[in-house]
């Protein structure tokens, strides 16, 4: 049991039955009344962000999150199939669990796969990609006073905004967290 005044970012709790990640947490306490806890928890099954406060002596259950690497084998319609690198035991997860999240990640390659109490709720791409590019236009040099950019195609047909000199057949490094270039590899 996790009480509300050991509340740190990233936990993950047990609240009415729904499982929640603890993204800010604020101590408050007023002059006047009983100090509180000012939180955004977000629900890890839906994704939605809720604001809550809490009493320091509140009580709640410790939420296990199961992290798995598994290898992405492969699309097939609306099913995506994944392989567990240690009992090579096949899952197969519908588009609507897998979202934006394979957008940079191209076949054979590990993934995390989370779940809670056996039930997969996303999937967790590597941090950082290198991939390829299909299709960009030229970069042309003009009266640019920033850093200009382009849209290019990666090989698992994402768009990514590139710098200017980079061309076709280039590889680049993408953070998948916010879908930018980091540089050519």
């Amino acid at each position: 049991m996790i009480s509300a005044g050991d509340f740190r970012n990233g936990i993950t709790l047990e609240i009415e039955g729904n499982v929640y990640q603890i993204v800010e947490f604020q101590h408050v306490k007023p002059g006047k009344g009983a100090a509180f806890v000012r939180t955004k928890i977000k629900n890890v099954m839906t994704g939605a962000v809720v604001e809550r406060t809490f009493r320091p002596t509140e009580k709640f259950p410790s939420a296990r999150i199961d992290r798995v690497d598994m290898q992405y084998l492969y699309e097939d319609g609306d099913l995506y199939n994944f392989m567990n690198m240690e009992n090579y035991e096949q899952m197969a997860l519908a588009s609507d669990v897998i979202g934006d999240a394979l957008k940079f990640v191209k076949e054979n390659e590990v993934v995390k796969i989370c779940s809670y109490n056996g039930k997969v709720f996303s999937v967790e791409p590597p941090l950082f990609v290198e991939l390829e590019i299909t299709n960009t236009e030229p970069g042309f040099k003009g009266d640019t006073a920033q850093g200009a950019t382009k849209p290019a195609t990666v090989e698992t047909g994402a768009t990514v905004y590139v710098p200017l000199f980079v061309d076709n057949g280039d590889k680049i490094k993408i953070d998948t967290r916010t879908g930018e270039y980091l540089s050519r590899v």
